[in-house]
């Protein structure tokens, strides 16, 4: 698995850092990032959960 957050998407909401937040975490400026060495969903089962929770689908997993 392979997840990747789309910045020019993404508006900052959160939802992804509350639903996953071994995986998701917010810059700065509050916008989606993953965590260092996260990339790969580090076998958390609530990343899929985190990606139906965008608001705007900033977020995709590839297989």
């Amino acid at each position: 698995m392979e997840i990747s957050i789309d910045k020019d998407v993404c508006i900052g909401s959160g939802q992804c850092a509350l639903t996953a937040p071994k995986v998701f975490t917010q810059d700065d400026d509050g916008f989606s990032e993953l965590l260092p060495g996260r990339a790969d969903g580090g076998g958390d089962p609530m990343v899929r959960e985190a990606a139906r929770a965008c608001p705007v689908q900033a977020i995709a997993i590839a297989e």
